[in-house]
């Protein structure tokens, strides 16, 4: 599996060489986080074969990311916020900087703030709720939330799986798929014969109110999302409903919704090559700033 994923990784990255009309001697280097698989810290596992990579693209790769941070007693994650300061930030506006994936995240840049004053951490479940549900579907997920926009909250589910531990945990904190979505099957035992239509809007609604919860801790003058999970328009509809606020996608600020994570780890490639960290701490709960990743050479 880490071979197949790595052959399509350098598949990716070929092909948008050959579209952007660039060679892979231009290039400074691939930042690849891997696929993860486990995230448990300080235990974390992310597949990719970074020689494999690099010999396919003919390119220095920089990799594993989650690691220095993970050595330096931090969470290994949120690993975006390093990004979302760089393009996001304002001297006069408060910001929450959202990005909804298989889990959601937030990052809060406050007016005029410095790195220092960043506060980021996993909000729970994003799209993994859902896309677990529709797994077996065609598509294997909820296109535009309309399976979910169908159903109905089931609030025992709900209201079982938001008393996790986790949801009342204090930042730095970091989940991932598998563990939210035990949560939710454990719960969903209680209800056998709940439709996919119900269970699907439940997940929305969990995912909602994790996120919702979060922003309103800050009270931000904007939200500013990205993710796949910004398509799903019930998800966005039940979270704009509990923050009392319209969600603006990062398009409207030039960053591309659904490249902004790759943007956001090519800053962190870069920051490694120049020996900068790419941490926060204040995000993550390590000890200190860190250089981030594997730099694997060029063949």
């Amino acid at each position: 599996m880490g071979r197949e994923i790595s052959l399509c990784y350098a598949a990716a990255v070929n092909e948008a060489l050959v579209g952007a009309g660039l060679h892979a001697e231009e290039l400074a280097a691939v930042a690849a986080h891997g696929q993860t698989i486990f995230h448990e810290a300080p235990n974390t596992v992310q597949w990719l074969d970074a020689s494999l990579l690099a010999a396919e693209v003919g390119c220095l790769v920089v990799s594993d990311f989650r690691r220095a941070d993970c050595a330096a007693g931090g969470q290994g994650a949120p690993l975006v916020p390093l990004a979302d300061y760089l393009l996001f930030r304002n001297a006069e506006v408060d910001r929450v900087i959202l990005n909804v994936g298989g889990i959601a995240n937030v990052t809060f840049l406050p007016a005029a703030g410095g790195l220092d004053d960043v506060v980021a951490f996993d909000t729970g479940p994003g799209n993994c709720l859902s896309d677990y549900l529709c797994r077996d579907r065609n598509p294997a997920f909820d296109r535009g939330g309309e399976i979910a926009a169908r159903g109905k909250r089931i609030d025992l589910i709900a209201r079982e799986v938001l008393s996790a531990e986790y949801f009342s945990r204090r930042a730095p904190k970091s989940t991932d798929g598998p563990a939210m979505i035990e949560l939710f099957l454990g719960a969903a035992k209680k209800c056998p014969g709940a439709s996919v239509e119900d269970l699907v809007h439940t997940a929305c609604a969990i995912a909602a109110e994790g996120i919702g919860k979060a922003i309103l801790e800050f009270s931000p003058d904007e939200v500013v999302a990205s993710g796949g999970g910004i398509e799903n328009g019930t998800l966005i509809s039940i979270l704009e409903a509990r923050i009392g606020k319209r969600i603006r996608r990062a398009d409207e600020f030039g960053i591309p919704s659904p490249a902004k994570e790759a943007i956001a780890f090519a800053l962190l490639g870069a920051a490694t090559l120049d020996g900068l960290p790419g941490n926060i701490p204040a995000a993550t709960g390590a000890r200190r700033g860190v250089v981030l990743g594997s730099i694997t050479p060029k063949p």
